[in-house]
């Protein structure tokens, strides 16, 4: 009954003191706010990253001419490495054992054609056949580039939702032509739509033959070789493979560095998940900052309340209250205070998260965990910030503080 009554007279006494109650608390609602708004916003790139990354399968990797760096002079090296080509891809396919599908693909932004109408900076991508097993492409329409399209260079291509949308309207676009870039390519196929990744649509896309790629557009842009290995189990046997067959044929020995590199979705995923902890990381200072002065504007607060009471805590120990009750009513306050910026901060920290899922397609997750986080934190702070005032108030001498003038 005490602690609830002491409460009832916290808060009745944080009402009567609206303005500075909510000035007090400001530290506090920044710290709470930011764990909640953060850890949601993080919450949702990871569901997002990891589907979008992870779902273009666990046995696939890639093999590149760049690889991951932050070193210029890493970087400078890698630019004079040589470009990967078409042979490699055939010469991986013919030699693997453990791989399912070795396709290679290249990409550049290329102006698209229909009559008067024209879609700027579409993605054109070149790729090998045996693609439909290497990615999640489904076809709404058509068919997926073959063999004898990229053996043949012939001039086809598959679109994406977006390009039909903007380019064919209603109409049906299998068998007819649009123009990419300068050249002719007859339509065979439509993509089903697949939304974007990070704002990037995954339907503004065209995809073609490498080898008619390559005959059109010459050599010149990077080529990746996208490997997917025959089970999880032979992943790494898959690896060891394709770069000894690439050291081979680069004139490399086996226990040479390769000027090359290979990469996975987890690798991706790995980079992605140091980024994230470098945000944590951020996000813990700012919250430790924002605790730090939160709980000394409290004990302020509080000091100043308790010098304002004087006359009253001296009326009641006067009363026969002891110092415990004085103790327990003064921390109530400082707790009252703290757990009102909290939830406050909660409300905010929310209602950013939801703010941004509603204008951005990140879903932002809001996690209960991270409430409940933020409310002990403000209580703690509220709790370690108002020993001291609680305790000079309740040291007083009843005499001395019945005499004392405000």
């Amino acid at each position: 009954m005490k602690l609830l009554e002491a409460l009832r007279l916290a808060l009745s006494i944080l009402w009567a003191n609206r303005l500075r109650s909510v000035l007090t608390i400001l530290g506090n609602v920044v710290a709470v706010g930011s764990v909640v708004a953060v850890v949601a916003i993080i919450e949702g790139f990871n569901t997002y990253v990891s589907d979008k990354i992870l779902s273009t399968g666990s046995h696939v990797f890639s093999i590149t001419k760049f690889g991951f760096t932050t070193d210029s002079e890493t970087w400078l090296k890698m630019l004079r490495r040589r470009n990967l080509t078409i042979d490699d891809a055939d010469a991986l396919a013919r030699q693997m054992r453990h791989a399912l599908a070795v396709v290679p693909v290249v990409s550049r932004r290329e102006n698209l054609k229909l009559g008067r109408d024209e879609a700027r900076g579409a993605a054109v991508v070149g790729l090998g056949d045996g693609y439909p097993e290497l990615r999640t492409l489904e076809i709404e329409a058509g068919r997926h580039l073959g063999r004898d399209d990229v053996q043949g260079r012939a001039s086809v291509a598959v679109i994406g939702e977006q390009i039909r949308e903007k380019l064919f309207g209603a109409l049906d676009p299998i068998g007819r032509d649009l123009r990419v870039g300068r050249h002719r390519f007859t339509v065979v196929g439509v993509l089903k739509k697949r939304g974007s990744i990070l704002g990037q649509s995954q339907d503004d896309v065209v995809l073609i033959p490498v080898t008619t790629y390559a005959k059109l557009f010459g050599s010149r842009d990077p080529i990746e070789i996208n490997v997917r290995a025959i089970s999880a189990e032979s992943m790494q046997e898959a690896q060891d493979e394709a770069a000894l067959i690439m050291k081979l044929r680069r004139g490399l020995n086996p226990w040479d560095e390769p000027d090359f590199d290979i990469a996975t979705s987890e690798m991706y995923y790995a980079l992605y998940e140091n980024i994230t902890r470098g945000i944590y990381g951020l996000t813990i200072g700012i919250v430790a900052i924002s605790l730090l002065v939160g709980g000394i504007v409290i004990m302020n607060i509080m000091f100043v309340s308790v010098t304002e009471r004087t006359r009253e805590i001296g009326i009641r120990r006067a009363l026969g209250a002891k110092r415990r009750d004085v103790v327990l009513q003064f921390l109530s306050e400082s707790v009252a205070l703290a757990v009102l910026g909290g939830l406050i901060g909660v409300l905010l920290g929310v209602a950013a998260a939801l703010a941004l899922r509603g204008a951005t397609p990140l879903p932002a997750t809001i996690r209960l965990w991270s409430v409940a986080v933020g409310l002990l934190l403000a209580s703690s702070v509220g709790l370690f910030f108002g020993i001291q005032p609680a305790v000079k108030a309740s040291r007083l001498v009843p005499v001395e503080a019945l005499r004392h003038e405000v």
